[in-house]
């Protein structure tokens, strides 16, 4: 079964050593285009999702070019995300609330994406795309020394979610791209679901991870496995109309928001289906591919397509 899911980073390939091995004789080959150029909007959740749908976007990261893949660091005051500046490669940002200042986290040869900070609080693990291709997991020290392998020989990763300092959930891409359960301790990995989505998250307050499971091409499906039991079950189908299939967690685990074109839809256990709570249209924003949540629910953070 071919999965039908766009990978984010599989764009950042080693190109420049594909020209320089090609030989003279032969045309060089034409460049890969840039990722999409993307923003990063912050919806304040001052009266809870109910008043999402009145919320003002307040812009976070809105330089022409990619800027993507928000998170919230641990005390939710810092937007972790990923962007290309010098148009060649892409590092990780923090983007503070307080004083609306970005900084860079670290600046390196190699492209690293979905900076998320690590369950001890030391530091931030990242996707890295190495110089000959090859994508594993890596962490970064918050103190600024040198990055080192998180999971060595497994390959290659796309994202990751961490359920405790051991264990965690990884997207591993392939024919079809696989949910993967390792553990940091062993350095090991099992296969549990195959056609998956690139959207994945712990759920909040549990031993679980959510995934987008491709059923056929008309029918997708978000479900969870507890990373202990193995246990799977089925939640909810994705939105209507969603191409991205990306979603994110209200911090209570009973919450889901899903995005399709440029609204959210919210989704509870129990809810029969789901219900529309903002839409980016009336803000002129472009369609909405990305959703993080704060820890104490007080912010979204999107990412919309630059118009």
């Amino acid at each position: 079964m071919r999965a039908s899911f766009r990978v984010a980073h599989e764009w950042p390939l080693a190109v420049a050593l594909v020209l320089a091995l090609a030989p003279l004789s032969a045309q060089a080959p034409t460049p890969a285009a840039p990722p999409p150029g993307t923003d990063i909007h912050l919806l304040p959740l001052d009266d809870g999702l109910n008043g999402l749908s009145t919320a003002t976007p307040v812009p976070v990261a809105t330089t022409r070019g990619y800027e993507n893949q928000p998170a919230f660091d641990d005390d939710g005051q810092v937007v972790l995300f990923t962007a290309m500046r010098d148009g060649i490669q892409t590092d990780g940002y923090a983007y503070d609330r307080r004083t609306r200042a970005t900084r860079a986290l670290w600046t390196t040869p190699e492209g690293e994406y979905s900076p998320t900070p690590t369950p001890d609080g030391t530091g931030y693990s990242v996707i890295r795309v190495e110089a000959d291709g090859t994508q594993r997991l890596w962490r970064f020290p918050r103190d600024g020394g040198a990055p080192s392998l998180v999971l060595t020989d497994i390959k290659p990763v796309g994202y990751h979610a961490w359920v405790g300092e051991d264990v965690l959930g990884l997207f591993v891409l392939g024919q079809p791209a696989t949910l993967q359960i390792a553990r940091v301790s062993t350095g090991r990995a099992e296969i549990e679901a195959t056609g998956i989505g690139r959207s994945l998250h712990r759920v909040p307050g549990t031993r679980a991870v959510s995934f987008v499971q491709r059923v056929s091409d008309e029918e997708h499906w978000i479900a969870e496995i507890d990373v202990d039991t193995r246990a799977t079950i089925r939640l909810v189908r994705t939105v209507d109309g969603s191409s991205d299939r990306d979603y994110a967690w209200m911090p209570d685990g009973q919450t889901v928001l899903m995005s399709a074109g440029t609204r959210i839809h919210r989704w509870t256990r129990g809810d029969a289906g789901w219900t529309e709570v903002f839409d980016g249209a009336p803000h002129t924003l472009g369609a909405i591919t990305r959703l993080a949540v704060s820890p104490k629910a007080d912010a979204i953070a999107i990412v919309v397509n630059e118009r």
